[in-house]
């Protein structure tokens, strides 16, 4: 499937399209929350996020900034060819845990250091993620964990028929 044309921004915008590859990592103004089972797990105004070609962004945030056991191992591993190996978290708030819902990266490569003790977390199992008070729309497709704000417009990779973008 060819990639659909890239959507132009409106002002305050911006076009993953423009989005470098090799990813860049860049610190986030905003406030970033995620909310589970009812409860607020994580709430930091120290978020990262990787901004890479065709995907909305991927928000890190501080380990230290998700609610005492909030976070714990979960089988499996995935190898990114930038940022390196990264391990999966169980997430937990109130009654709910969201397996394997959150990775990070704890010896990230050359470049992406800062991502070393953040973690990521797919917004579909979550109650809510916000970021700078709007709730996000998690990337399509489960695979990816990127997520959408008013401020990015796509095509975004993860729709059916975009493996080969």
């Amino acid at each position: 499937m060819r990639r659909p044309d890239a959507i132009t921004p409106a002002p305050g915008q911006e076009s993953v399209w423009d989005y470098p590859r090799p990813p860049r990592v860049e610190r986030v103004a905003e406030r970033v929350t995620i909310r589970l089972g009812g409860e607020l797990v994580a709430d930091t105004s120290d978020a990262v996020r990787v901004l890479e070609t065709s995907h909305p962004p991927v928000y890190y945030l501080p380990i230290a900034d998700f609610v005492d056991g909030a976070l714990s191992d979960a089988p499996g591993s995935s190898f990114c060819e930038f940022k390196g190996a990264a391990r999966y978290l169980d997430v937990r708030g109130g009654a709910l845990v969201a397996a394997g819902a959150a990775w990070n990266y704890p010896h990230p490569t050359r470049g992406f250091e800062a991502l070393s003790d953040r973690v990521a977390v797919y917004a579909g199992p979550m109650d809510e993620c916000t970021v700078g008070g709007e709730v996000v729309v998690p990337q399509p497709g489960g695979f990816y964990g990127g997520w959408v704000t008013s401020t990015v417009v796509g095509p975004f990779k993860g729709v059916p028929g975009s493996m080969g973008w």
